[in-house]
């Protein structure tokens, strides 16, 4: 993985920089009309596949879609059916890492205090693949979300750390989101345009 640290460079408007980056990005993904969402989600599915089911069974987490994101259910649905497990992050404290709990295609759902929909009587799990969704990111590897930092006190906080995939459209895509020292590296970012591996 490239050692490459956290940009040091900018000035204290990174975060008026990358909130207008979440308006920017979040805009230009949910503007997509469905015809285009749909093609671009089947390109980065067959990607994602490609990546995913060469490996051994193994608990796959991901988030359930919102605001126009990729859907992974369907192909999360097809590795259960390989041996795989899965699993769906879940807020429990507000700043605090996430917990992950089983998710499968006849799991009951509810929904967290940001409404998102999250399994509703799953049983906690430790993943070894997380799917990441993306607002923006860099070829370095970071990734802009929400700006709630869940995904990276999570990720820091676990041990051994699970391989984390960023999952996103090339509309994502930026020279730079100017990464700060909490954000972690992502392993590697898969698109419609294909896999971009950073380990």
């Amino acid at each position: 993985m490239s050692s490459t640290p956290p940009s040091v460079e900018h000035t204290p408007d990174h975060g008026v920089f990358r909130a207008a980056l979440r308006r920017e990005k979040l805009a230009a993904r949910v503007a997509l009309d469905p015809a285009a969402h749909a093609a671009l989600s089947a390109a980065l599915e067959r990607h994602l596949s490609a990546l995913l089911r060469p490996l051994a069974p193994q608990t796959l987490a991901f988030c359930a879609p919102v605001r126009g994101e990729f859907d992974a259910r369907p192909l999360a649905s097809r590795l259960i059916g390989l041996g795989w497990h899965a699993a769906m992050p879940v807020v429990t404290a507000v700043d605090a890492p996430m917990h992950f709990h089983a998710w499968t295609p006849a799991s009951v759902m509810g929904t967290d205090r940001y409404g998102i929909p999250i399994p509703a009587d799953g049983a906690a799990v430790i993943p070894d693949i997380v799917l990441l969704p993306l607002l923006a990111f860099d070829a370095q590897g970071f990734r802009l979300g929400y700006g709630g930092g869940y995904f990276d006190r999570t990720l820091a906080a676990m041990a051994p750390r699970p391989q984390a995939i960023g999952v996103g459209f090339e509309l994502g895509r930026v020279a730079d989101i100017r990464p700060q020292a909490h954000d972690v590296r992502l392993d590697a970012i898969v698109t419609e345009a294909g896999l971009l591996r950073l380990a």
